[in-house]
């Protein structure tokens, strides 16, 4: 069995997926950042030419890129973010060769998204946050999607993961607004500074999304997060009703997982 532990920033599913693999010893815990076969997130995703051009151009930690880079067929998966350098500007660098945030053509970013799920045939995995969260915020505010366009897609995603053991663990948030200020306290700095939502909010603002409907700030973020998560529990409904399990957002108990 697999498990896709999924809802909003602050829902708690990197506890919930530390818990899990806690319980069930034996299975590997994948979160945002990490090698991951099905999701690319925090990665770059380049051709073995551009990897090779990386690698000359930054072959003073060439070793380290190495040992967070993982070949699969005609492409790379860079795991940039674990990389850990001083060099100015290498993680900008990287990040333009990620998938999401309209880097790439939409039907080239569906092909890639499809055939990853397509060729997954793993076991003993626990996922954080790579079914949902980065496609559907991708669809929503770089692509514009409406909610039956991102529906059907995936009714593509259900099909290309054809017969493959999954549960989907979704953690669904009571009070949203509640929930990210939580998170904005806990990730700030030593005095207080906050470090996570200024970084939110403008990815927010800054979005095709936001700017096509003339959105911006808090509140329309926060209605945007109340929209993600009533079109997720859909997804849930609608195309995973026979593998998906909803727990209340850090109100579920021991028992329950």
């Amino acid at each position: 069995m697999n498990y896709f532990v999924e809802g909003l920033q602050g829902s708690g599913k990197s506890t919930l997926v530390e818990r899990i693999a806690k319980n069930h010893r034996g299975y590997t815990a994948i979160h945002e950042g990490d090698y991951s076969p099905v999701e690319l997130a925090w990665c770059a995703y380049v051709s073995h030419k551009e990897y090779q051009e990386i690698l000359d151009k930054y072959n003073e930690i060439r070793s380290d890129i190495e040992l967070n880079s993982y070949i699969e067929k005609d492409h790379v998966v860079i795991c940039y973010t674990q990389v850990i350098t001083d060099i100015p500007g290498f993680h900008k660098d990287l990040e333009q060769y990620e998938i999401y945030n309209g880097r790439v053509a939409f039907d080239e970013f569906k092909r890639i998204v499809l055939s990853r799920y397509g060729a997954w045939s793993g076991d003993k995995m626990i996922f954080e946050c790579s079914l949902f969260q980065n496609i559907i915020e991708e669809m929503i505010l770089f692509r514009d999607a409406s909610d039956k366009e991102i529906i059907g897609f995936y009714r593509e995603i259900r099909e290309a993961l054809k017969d493959n053991n999954f549960r989907i663990i979704y953690l669904e948030t009571e009070d949203i607004k509640k929930s990210i200020d939580i998170i904005r306290r806990e990730r700030s700095d030593d005095q207080g500074n906050e470090l996570w939502f200024p970084m939110m909010l403008k990815f927010f603002d800054e979005s095709p999304y936001a700017k096509n409907h003339g959105v911006t700030g808090e509140a329309a973020m926060l209605e945007h997060f109340r929209h993600r998560q009533e079109l997720e529990l859909q997804i849930c409904s609608e195309v995973f009703s026979d593998r998906c399990e909803v727990l209340q957002s850090k109100r579920y108990r021991e028992e329950d997982i």
